[in-house]
């Protein structure tokens, strides 16, 4: 939701919409730039988002920073984490993916790149 949230587009009026538009232009741009992507929410979108080249996944438990914990599980799973790449606004998600030797970069930097203006 990071992402999502890093432009006053008015998502907030339609999450699940926004949910599905952000899915599309990362398999867009993941086809394009031939890497993997991994979306985590926080909940599992309802309906369903599926994705032929975007990993859309979900926090085992809907909870404040249920998805931030989810992703650092997952980068410290990962048998490299140093190719992970966490598009963030969130300081403290940031240090923690840091700490596990992944890159956190901006969440309006990962927009810019997947939908520009």
């Amino acid at each position: 939701m990071n992402v999502i949230g890093s432009r006053p587009d008015g998502w907030w009026r339609d999450r699940h919409g926004a949910m599905v538009a952000l899915v599309d232009r990362l398999e867009q741009w993941a086809s394009t730039e031939g890497t993997d992507v991994t979306v985590v929410f926080e909940r599992p979108p309802s309906p369903p988002i599926e994705s032929k080249v975007v990993t859309v996944t979900h926090a085992p438990t809907a909870a404040p920073n249920s998805a931030d914990d989810e992703i650092v599980r997952l980068v410290y799973s990962d048998a490299h984490p140093e190719q992970i790449g966490v598009a963030t606004s969130d300081r403290e998600l940031s240090a923690r993916v840091r700490s596990a030797n992944a890159t956190a970069i901006p969440a309006d930097r990962l927009r810019d790149l997947i939908d520009p203006r």
